[in-house]
């Protein structure tokens, strides 16, 4: 699943590599790699350093992800990783039981302190906090979901702690995901008119003749990233915005 050109259901000796499931089955990527999320909602996010692992048990907790469910979430650098940490805490939270605390109330304050990084509002005592938490919730959980619920955020953590630190310190999505930290706008020399981010703005905030630079109303847009991704030529610029703090 993902960002590779052929997704769907395969069937792989364990031991392949990552770089082989990605691109030799999955066919590569149409954008640069970024990482690859491991065993489902509970796994971890590894990046370009692990493409040459062997999928099995062993190395990837080694790596601090999971064999789990034997799902593989294929990333590209359009990808933030803080969001995608927030999305899987999001999805381990609403599915706790709630029988035990670390579970129960763990997770809510791992995506709580996630969902205020992606809103500019982090600081760096943040990302101790994070990992004091995330052991707290793997160590204290009864059951398998607490136990690995935090490796998500762990891992990126772990192996993408630049990106953490650019929402923090420089109030700056590098990925330009996170609606609060960007705005859009179209660069007119790399603009061909091709009109598809005209075909797919839900609110009509682009707009210009066809082989012509398009022009970008911000009052209009809602900032769904949709033109960001489908335009062919870079020339949808994302770019900070300055939080006063």
């Amino acid at each position: 699943m993902g960002k590779v050109r052929r997704t769907g259901l395969i069937e792989v000796p364990l031991g392949m590599s990552l770089r082989r499931v990605i691109y030799d089955v999955g066919g590569g990527l149409l954008k640069e790699f970024k990482a690859v999320q491991t065993g489902g909602p509970s796994g971890g996010c590894l990046g370009e350093e692990f493409l040459d692992a062997p999928i099995d048990y062993e190395s990837l907790a080694a790596a601090g992800s999971i064999m789990g469910s034997g799902g593989l979430i294929v990333l590209d650098k359009h990808t933030c990783i803080v969001d995608t940490a927030k999305y899987f805490l999001n999805f381990t939270q609403a599915e706790s039981c709630g029988k035990c605390v670390p579970c129960r109330v763990g997770t809510r304050h791992l995506v709580a302190i996630l969902e205020k990084i992606t809103q500019g509002r982090g600081e760096v005592a943040d990302l101790k906090r994070l990992e004091d938490l995330g052991r707290a919730v793997k160590g204290g959980s009864l059951c398998g979901l607490g136990q690995t619920a935090p490796n998500p955020v762990l891992t990126a953590l772990k192996y993408f702690r630049d990106e953490f630190l650019a929402h923090i310190r420089d109030k700056r999505c590098p990925a330009a995901v996170c609606r609060e930290l960007v705005t859009y706008r179209i660069v007119k020399e790399k603009c061909t008119g091709c009109q598809r981010c005209v075909q797919v703005c839900p609110t009509g905030a682009i707009s210009g003749p066809r082989s012509e630079p398009h022009n970008l109303d911000m009052t209009k847009c809602i900032k769904c990233r949709s033109c960001y991704e489908i335009c062919r030529f870079d020339a949808i610029a994302g770019d900070a915005i300055v939080i006063e703090s």
